[in-house]
């Protein structure tokens, strides 16, 4: 039987990928791509050059995208094991490339030539871009410091590995196991039903409530228990630390210390201050300071509506719940009952509106009637989980222009939040098209019996955040995948297209279609849309701050991190730093106990080092992409089309400042987004 992860036509053989199969497929392809370069490296004429690149990493970007995605949301010891052998080999492959002295010159040799003059804008692109890459991967160090680099980005890519096994591994591991019905007073029937169900898995009585997102958020939203709250919250705040009831088992304090002395020291290996100035190499800011300026500005802006908000909420929590300290595990609930009492409505009265089939129903219409696509399920799929779905996108003349898999809801072994990954990437080959495929991931609430899942207003949101980044990667009409779809996009642009999206979750004129309630069909009435309307901004200045705090702890992190050789263990750096981010920022301040930091892997183990701030960035982007359709039209069909031409098409051909002014006819503005997010009272 020949290796499925070798064979490259159509999707990925999901149902035929075993353990066993990954490190020889990987091995076989790196062997194949280093033979095919000393080969093209040794001929006199390079014009092809990136077209032989451009055939390698497609090969290998299609054998090694399955493996890593199904580690992600089918995780098992024998393909976890499979996929950290692979990383150090992938990671040594990479960076040699990068440090690869005859593809430097060839490269550079194509940029003085005559040939170059010829070439599109892509192309060109493609070879500015890799270039900088060069200088990023030690192209100009001695032979000492490249091999040095080499091992640092062998160990870093184990140790991110590392790190987010074990915040799967600690969040899978604890659960509650509730045999007494009065503990669970005040949780939603959804909540229940999905706990009972939990429990009827594992064949007992009673209900089971995990760390898995729809469950945790159930228990810290509506649960009238406290010490139960203050159990789960415990739990959840110190997965994978040295705290809790697990502390130690999968501690990642030591791991996160070396992280950060490995990119300290890789960053001044390449002459860089710190880190955070090599992670602006490839970003649309220009400058450390412009970063924290423009964080601190936000932070100024928001920290009285978020003074207030907590002012508020306090309040409420002493006079209605008789609470009279409130502590993290009380917010969320306070809050909740506090949104209910302000405007008469809770989150479980609305997810009654939003039926799954009526939402992505909805989601496919708004998107066919801003851009002219249409979207199809396709079944028969191979798909790693029967929960799973498979679409195809075509334009106005029946072009298939992209295919995604839609995984929506939560299990175990699967990692927890939502994203969108690449698992093909367009390009044109000889005249012939690679159509993108997407992988859409998200931590639903599990279907219960044969009711239809209901989701919440923030789950809609969620859903319309990555299919934004879904449209981005798959209505890309670039040529070369190294800068088709999401590849090459300057990474604080990255989320411009998925937070532009979420606003057609809050417009009258698209909940019409993505909103029936899912008994009587009937659409959201006039009172709720403006109750949910009006409680859009609840707490809008808590939520600010939240962020702008992670940012800036981020940036704070990756610009001030002393590199020690002490004991990784008694350096308190991390907590340091983050305790006096928070002292700047902070107006709710979390127990000592809290170890965020050790399951935010968003930037010790995802691709936001020092770029977290991308999501504020892109929030000023998308508020005022947003706002010429507020002006023109929801559904304007001209400005959807200039959206889709100069953003979604566009892929990493140009600067997204070039491609943001073109689109909107000027440079970006912050008040769009200041505005967003006044309380509208």
């Amino acid at each position: 039987m020949s290796n499925p992860l070798l064979d490259i036509n159509g999707l990925p053989r999901f149902s035929d990928i075993q353990a066993k199969d990954i490190l020889p497929a990987i091995k076989q392809l790196l062997s194949e791509n280093r033979e095919q370069l000393k080969k093209q490296l040794k001929q006199t004429q390079q014009n092809n050059l990136l077209q032989v690149m451009q055939t390698m990493d497609n090969r290998l970007s299609r054998a090694w995208s399955p493996v890593s995605h199904l580690n992600a949301v089918k995780n098992s010891d024998e393909l976890r094991t499979a996929h950290e052998q692979c990383l150090s080999l992938l990671s040594k492959y990479h960076t040699e490339l990068g440090q690869n002295q005859a593809l430097y010159q060839a490269i550079q040799t194509l940029k003085i030539s005559d040939y170059y003059n010829t070439l599109d804008q892509a192309q060109k692109k493609i070879i500015n871009n890799q270039l900088r890459d060069f200088h990023l991967s030690g192209i100009q160090l001695d032979a000492d410091k490249k091999e040095r680099f080499k091992i640092i980005k062998q160990q870093l890519s184990q140790l991110k590995s590392q790190y987010e096994n074990n915040v799967l591994d600690a969040t899978n591991a604890w659960q509650k196991h509730i045999i007494e019905s009065t503990q669970l007073a005040g949780l939603p029937d959804s909540a229940l039903a999905m706990a009972q169900q939990n429990a009827q898995h594992e064949g007992l009585e009673g209900w089971i409530f995990n760390l898995q997102f729809p469950s945790y958020f159930a228990i810290m939203s509506y649960a009238d228990q406290r010490d139960l709250r203050q159990q789960f919250y415990t739990a959840y705040s110190t997965r994978a630390s040295d705290q809790g009831t697990d502390a130690g088992r999968w501690d990642n304090s030591e791991i996160m210390n070396e992280i950060m002395n490995l990119r300290q020291e890789m960053a001044q290996l390449l002459g860089f201050n710190h880190y955070a100035d090599y992670s602006l190499a490839t970003k649309m800011a220009d400058s450390v300071d412009e970063v924290i300026d423009f964080l601190q500005q936000l932070s100024a802006q928001s920290k009285p509506f978020a003074q207030q908000d907590l002012i508020q909420v306090r309040a409420f929590a002493k006079q209605q719940l008789a609470i009279d300290e409130l502590q993290a595990w009380d917010l969320n609930y306070a809050s909740e009952k506090l949104r209910q009492y302000q405007y008469t409505f809770s989150q479980e009265t609305l997810k009654e509106y939003f039926p799954e089939n009526q939402v992505i129903n909805g989601l496919f219409t708004i998107v066919k009637q801003l851009y002219k696509i249409d979207i199809q399920a396709i079944r028969g799929i191979d798909v790693w989980h029967p929960d799973v779905k498979f679409y195809e996108i075509k334009d106005v003349q029946g072009v298939i222009r992209g295919q995604f898999y839609l995984d929506l809801y939560a299990r175990p072994h699967k990692r927890g939040g939502a994203w969108m990954d690449d698992c093909i990437s367009r390009l044109v080959d000889h005249g012939k098209v690679q159509i993108p495929v997407a992988y859409l991931n998200c931590n639903f609430s599990t279907p219960v019996d044969d009711q239809p899942v209901l989701f919440t207003h923030d789950e809609v949101i969620t859903l319309f955040h990555e299919f934004g980044h879904g449209l981005h990667h798959l209505l890309t009409q670039v040529d070369y995948s190294a800068v088709s779809g999401i590849n090459g996009v300057l990474w604080d642009a990255v989320e411009l297209p998925s937070q532009f999206m979420e606003n057609w979750a809050w417009q009258k004129e698209s909940l019409v279609l993505i909103a029936k309630h899912y008994k009587t069909g009937e659409s959201l009435s006039d009172e709720l849309f403006n109750k949910m309307m009006a409680a859009k901004n609840f707490q809008s200045g808590l939520q600010m701050q939240r962020q702008i705090e992670f940012a800036l702890f981020d940036f704070n992190l990756h610009c001030q991190y002393q590199i020690s050789d002490s004991n990784p263990l008694h350096n308190p750096q991390i907590q340091g730093l983050l305790n006096q981010t928070r002292q700047d920022i902070a107006v709710f301040f979390p127990p000592e106990f809290n170890r965020f930091q050790h399951s935010f892997s968003h930037i010790f183990a995802g691709g936001y080092s020092a770029g977290y701030y991308s999501y504020k960035w892109a929030e000023v982007l998308s508020a005022d992409a947003f706002s010429l359709f507020e002006e023109k039209g929801i559904f304007d069909q001209s400005t959807g089309t200039l959206f889709l031409n100069k953003i979604l098409e566009m892929g990493g051909v140009e600067e997204p400042m070039v491609l943001f002014t073109q689109f909107r006819g000027r440079k970006p503005k912050i008040e769009a987004l200041l505005e967003q997010i006044r309380p509208h009272h």
